[in-house]
C-alpha cells in the first residue's frame, strides 16, 4: 500500500496515539544511578565539568540514596574515591575501605534498592592503572587475584553485583570463584566485558584521580575501531559466567549493544559515562541544544539499541521526566 492510502502521519496525530505506537518505553527500572563516595571529605564536592554530580562523603549517602529512591531509581553503582593509594591498590579490598564503607552504608539504610558496585583497582593504585604495573605493563595474572579479593570485600559488606572494570583476561573467573569461596554464589557480576579506551572518561578519571601516571590502558581496553574484538570479549566473560554483560561508553557505541543483544542471551548494560553526560551539559549551557530533550532522545536509543540496563549519571533528570 502506498500514498495517498498509506499515510502514516495517522500514526502520530495525537499525544495518545504517539504513546500507543510507542515502540521503546524507558522506564525508571531501567536507570542505575553512580555515586561517587570519598574518604576524607567532609560533604560534597562538584565534579568539574558535570554540572549537578558530586563526590560525597560517607554520611551523605543515606540522603542521596533516598532522593533517588523516591524518584522510583531502584540501583545504584558506587564507586570508592580513597586517599591512600599504592602499587597493588591495598584500599580497594581493605575490609574498612571507602567502597566498603558505602557498601556497608547502603545496605544498612537502603534493603531495598539493588546496591552494586565497581570493582576494580585504578582509583586504589599509585600508577592510575587497573592492575599491578610491573616491568613496562600491567601484569594480567598478578592482578586478577586482587579483583577477586576487591569482589569479595564488597560482598563481605552487603553489595549485591560486582562490576569488574580492569579488563584482565580471565577477571570474571577469578571474581567468581573468589566470591564463591566465601559462600557468595548469590551475588552477581556485571563486568564491564566491552570498556573501550576512551577520551569519555576523563571527567571521571579527573574526580577519582585515577589518570594513568605513565603510558595509557591501550594495552587492555578495546580499541574503539575493533567491534570484532568487542564481542570476543563479551563472548569471554559469557564463558566465564558472567551473569550482566556491559557495553562502555554506551552513547557512540549503539551497534555494539545492539550486536550483542542480537548474538546473546546474557542481560545487557550500557554505561552511560561521565564524558557523555558532560557533552550534554556543556552544549546545553551554551544553549545549543535542550537538554532535557537531549538526555531523553540518548537514553531511549541506548535502550533501542537493546541495553536491558543503563547506568547514567543522568538517571535523576531522567526519572524526574518520565510519567
Amino acid at each position: 500500500m502506498r500514498f495517498p492510502a498509506r499515510r502514516l502521519r495517522r500514526l502520530r496525530k495525537s499525544e495518545g496515539m504517539r504513546r500507543l505506537m510507542n515502540e521503546t518505553l524507558i522506564t525508571r527500572e531501567d536507570l542505575v544511578y553512580p555515586i561517587l563516595v570519598q574518604e576524607g571529605l567532609d560533604g560534597r564536592l562538584p565534579v568539574g565539568p558535570m554540572e549537578g554530580i558530586y563526590r560525597i562523603s560517607v554520611d551523605l549517602l543515606e540522603d542521596e540514596l533516598g532522593e533517588a529512591h523516591d524518584l522510583g531509581i531502584r540501583a545504584v553503582m558506587l564507586s570508592g574515591i580513597p586517599e591512600h593509594k599504592d602499587e597493588v591498590g591495598t584500599s580497594a579490598y581493605a575490609k574498612d575501605g571507602i567502597a566498603q564503607q558505602a557498601v556497608a552504608k547502603a545496605r544498612s539504610c537502603r534493603s531495598d534498592m539493588v546496591i552494586m558496585a565497581d570493582a576494580c583497582l585504578c582509583q586504589y593504585t599509585s600508577t592510575g592503572h587497573c592492575g599491578i604495573y610491573k616491568d613496562g605493563t600491567v601484569d594480567n595474572d598478578l592482578s586478577i587475584p586482587l579483583l577477586g579479593k576487591v569482589a569479595a570485600s564488597l560482598a563481605r559488606a552487603g553489595v549485591d553485583v560486582v562490576s569488574p572494570s580492569s579488563m584482565m583476561d580471565g577477571q570474571v573467573t577469578a571474581v567468581r570463584a573468589a566470591l564463591d569461596r566465601e559462600g557468595h554464589q548469590n551475588v552477581a557480576i556485571m563486568a564491564q566485558s566491552a570498556k573501550h579506551m576512551s577520551a569519555l572518561y576523563s571527567p571521571f578519571r579527573e574526580a577519582a584521580h585515577c589518570t594513568p601516571q605513565f603510558e595509557d590502558r591501550i594495552e587492555y581496553q578495546v580499541p574503539y575501531t575493533n567491534p570484532r574484538e568487542a564481542m570476543a570479549e563479551v563472548e569471554s566473560d559469557i564463558e566465564e559466567g558472567v551473569d550482566i554483560i556491559m557495553i562502555k561508553p554506551a552513547m557512540m557505541y549503539l551497534d555494539l549493544v545492539s550486536e550483542a543483544r542480537r548474538r546473546f542471551t546474557t542481560p545487557v548494560a550500557a554505561y552511560n559515562v561521565s564524558g557523555e553526560y558532560a557533552l550534554v551539559r556543556a552544549a546545553h549551557s551554551k544553549g545549543h541544544i535542550d537538554g532535557a530533550k537531549a538526555t531523553m532522545e540518548i537514553l531511549s536509543c541506548i535502550k533501542r539499541a537493546g541495553a536491558d540496563i543503563i547506568i547514567t549519571y543522568s538517571a535523576k533528570e531522567a526519572a524526574k521526566m518520565l510519567p
